[in-house]
């Protein structure tokens, strides 16, 4: 696991050479491809060097990584177009990569909290040095806060942890047992910030609103990812307290993620209208995890990498709509499909997955995700049928508000798709809808 670390270390100096954007992209693309080539053994964790090691889960959410984030560098063209201190943006996103593979791959509680921490200064840099709007500063302070705000009980915690066991090894840990309360809440409550949970979300919406397109597909494919893996990895060692208290946490995302859907009714914003149905699909997930039953876990995991995929390549389109009208309001981008047909494809193809259907990644999670929570209550069941209902329901109404009408007449120049973006977007939906072939892989690692 070294080899990549030293890799993406090494890559840094081409940040700042001339002429060096698509020869960094170029690197990652060839590490991505070393990476997908692991050997892998599908039980246990393997590849160890230097308390870093990968298992199933963090392999999933690594190549994620470096794929949305090779995606990013696609999607930036125009920084590069205009020379805007593009050294430093691609310094920002390999630190930023860096702080992620660390994050899912290092085995230590420790070690995972500094770079889980840390994943959010690039973050913040990219949404304050390369936002649209003067309301980007209000919005990394959002972000800033409501995460460094529950990261403190958090950091206490894991000291606690080693005071009582002198061990902070991951794999070592799930041979434990803590009972107690206070470090319950301590240690889940960072994550279901990060995820976002309902009631702590609203710094979500507006970092995505302000952020650029870049910080956007990270925000969204990965960042959310974070938080279910760390639950994923931290409910090991605390699972008879949660089997006792899962059902806050189960109530408060499904019904938070029923208002949210309908929120998503009201936005005009596309970009908000997106982030709020990431705050609807990621309450499934917590819900899902916190159920703690075989499905749940698989549908979690499942639906954390399908969303990340889709999510990301909404915020493309929603990006490739504004470089040319400059605007996200739904007023405005109306009618498109007499402009771009073939684009209207990728907006129907990207909303369907977003909706969860056949053959797309999405539907595998939500069954499974489904499953866990009607074994766990039948009355899980209405909360579940409004949310997949109005799932679809505003996807609809986004892709039939933007495609169909009476186009503004504002719009003077206007160019249709480039081969990058089309590139772009079949990077992000072929994956989505591929990897339901080989989904056992997902299903038969606990």
């Amino acid at each position: 696991m070294m080899k990549f670390l030293f890799m993406m270390i090494f890559m840094m100096p081409f940040c700042f050479m001339k002429k060096m954007f698509w020869m960094v992209q170029m690197m990652m693309m060839m590490m991505m491809f070393l990476f997908m080539n692991l050997n892998l053994s599908i039980m246990n964790f393997c590849n160890m060097s230097y308390m870093m090691s990968v298992d199933i889960m963090s392999y999933g959410l690594i190549l994620l990584s470096i794929w949305v984030i090779i995606l990013m560098i696609m999607a930036s063209e125009n920084l590069y177009k205009e020379n805007y201190y593009i050294n430093f943006f691609m310094f920002n996103i390999l630190f930023l990569l860096i702080m992620l593979y660390m994050t899912f791959s290092v085995m230590n509680l420790f070690m995972f909290y500094m770079f889980f921490e840390g994943s959010l200064i690039p973050t913040l840099l990219l949404i304050i040095g390369w936002g649209y709007q003067p309301e980007r500063i209000q919005a990394g302070m959002y972000l800033l806060f409501y995460t460094l705000f529950v990261s403190l009980p958090l950091l206490i915690g894991i000291f606690y942890i080693f005071d009582k066991m002198n061990c902070l090894m991951i794999y070592f840990l799930k041979f434990f047992n803590l009972n107690f309360y206070f470090l319950y809440f301590s240690m889940i409550l960072a994550f279901l910030v990060k995820m976002p949970m309902y009631f702590v979300h609203l710094w979500l919406p507006k970092a995505h609103v302000e952020a650029p397109v870049s910080g956007s597909m990270i925000l969204a494919g990965i960042m959310l990812k974070l938080g279910g893996y760390g639950l994923l990895r931290v409910l090991i060692f605390l699972q008879e307290l949660n089997l006792k208290m899962n059902y806050i946490w189960i109530v408060i995302s499904l019904l938070g993620g029923f208002y949210i859907s309908l929120k998503c009714f009201c936005q005009v914003d596309i970009k908000s209208l997106i982030a709020y149905s990431s705050v609807a699909h990621m309450s499934l997930v917590i819900s899902g995890i916190m159920v703690m039953n075989y499905w749940g876990y698989m549908g979690s995991y499942i639906l954390m990498i399908g969303h990340g995929l889709c999510s990301s390549g909404m915020f493309c389109l929603a990006n490739i709509l504004y470089e040319r009208l400059h605007s996200r309001s739904l007023y405005i981008n109306k009618g498109l499909m007499n402009f771009m047909p073939s684009m209207s494809l990728w907006w129907f193809l990207l909303l369907s997955s977003n909706m969860a259907a056949p053959p797309s990644l999405n539907l595998m999670g939500e069954i499974s995700l489904m499953n866990s929570l009607m074994s766990w209550s039948w009355f899980s069941m209405i909360a579940l049928m409004l949310i997949s209902f109005f799932s679809a329901g505003y996807s609809l109404y986004l892709y039939s508000f933007t495609q169909h009408g009476k186009y503004y007449v504002g719009i003077y120049s206007y160019y249709t798709g480039v081969s990058r973006e089309y590139l772009m977007l079949m990077l992000h939906w072929l994956p989505l809808n591929i990897m339901i072939l080989k989904v056992d892989y997902s299903m038969i690692w606990f």
